[in-house]
């Protein structure tokens, strides 16, 4: 079987203080390396040809454990994806839009300590939403137009990888257990195609407190894998799905490759591969663009 190790740092000296132990992770395997190849500044292939994908990926992650590097270990038949399917809260963008929301209301520590235990899988996801929102109620909807224009950024290479998949034929579309008020705006500004989100009930004034019905969870967002899949007719071996928590775990590990960004330990520790230091490209880097392909 051809493996590919892709190694994605800030910068091309990380990435050569990075190359020792990774060739020395790839010997290990007793497999001599094919060749390798620069992608961009900070990132580059190496090519093998090894039996044991899951040997070579503990391998690496025990040489590069100390480096300030992010990996990936998979076949390089079929790493290009047809489907992004990416959470939205502290994955496209660099916040919890809830949070936030709650802040406009005097209540962000108190919901943010919620948000963290559901992320962390800790607490039930739909339970711990409906409790959230339903302490927002009485909040001025203009609460929600001000949350997005002060607080909404795109995580640093958002909109990259979402214009080059689209760009090369792939579909990218938004799943967020947040709310569509903003992942519609964040999916336009990103470049997604579509969206999937939860909707926040209000009287046309104001919150009432209470989500729209069914809510969009962790199993929604592993049908929305299937779904999407299937419309394209592209095989679950052909997605990508990221996110950093739990509610994003069931879609990471069902998609071909499943990538944990700056995530929860519940969710790095079962996923393909993480992003931790290098920006949201690396998503691109994993499946074999160059930056000089870069949308």
């Amino acid at each position: 079987m051809r493996l590919v190790l892709t190694l994605v740092a800030r910068d091309y000296q990380h990435l050569q203080e990075a190359m020792t132990p990774a060739l020395e992770a790839v010997a290990g395997t007793g497999r001599t390396i094919e060749h390798t190849q620069i992608l961009g500044d900070g990132a580059a292939d190496i090519f093998v040809d090894a039996p044991d994908l899951s040997d070579l990926r503990l391998r690496a992650g025990w040489g590069l454990a100390g480096e300030t590097v992010d990996f990936c270990v998979q076949a390089v038949a079929g790493r290009r994806k047809r489907l992004l399917l990416a959470d939205m809260d502290s994955t496209i963008i660099g916040c919890e839009c809830l949070d936030e929301l709650a802040d406009f209301a005097g209540l962000k520590d108190e919901i943010a300590a919620i948000t963290e235990r559901a992320m962390a899988g800790e607490l039930p996801f739909e339970a711990a939403l409906i409790e959230r929102v339903s302490r927002l109620a009485g909040l001025d909807l203009a609460a929600l137009r001000w949350t997005y224009d002060e607080r909404v950024r795109l995580n640093p290479g958002a909109a990259t990888l979402a214009r080059t998949m689209a760009a090369h034929g792939a579909r990218c579309v938004l799943v967020s257990g947040g709310f569509d008020f903003f992942a519609s705006r964040v999916a336009a500004a990103a470049g997604f195609a579509a969206h999937r989100a939860n909707r926040l009930s209000d009287d046309g004034a104001r919150l009432t407190g209470e989500v729209g019905r069914p809510i969009l969870g962790r199993e929604a967002k592993l049908a929305a894998l299937h779904e999407e899949a299937a419309a394209l007719g592209a095989d679950l071996a052909e997605t990508l799905a990221v996110g950093d928590g739990a509610n994003d775990l069931a879609m990471i590990e069902a998609a071909g490759l499943g990538v944990a960004y700056r995530a929860k330990p519940i969710v790095a520790a079962r996923a393909d591969a993480g992003v931790n230091h290098a920006d949201l490209t690396a998503l691109l880097y994993f499946q074999g663009y160059g930056a000089d392909e870069f949308a």
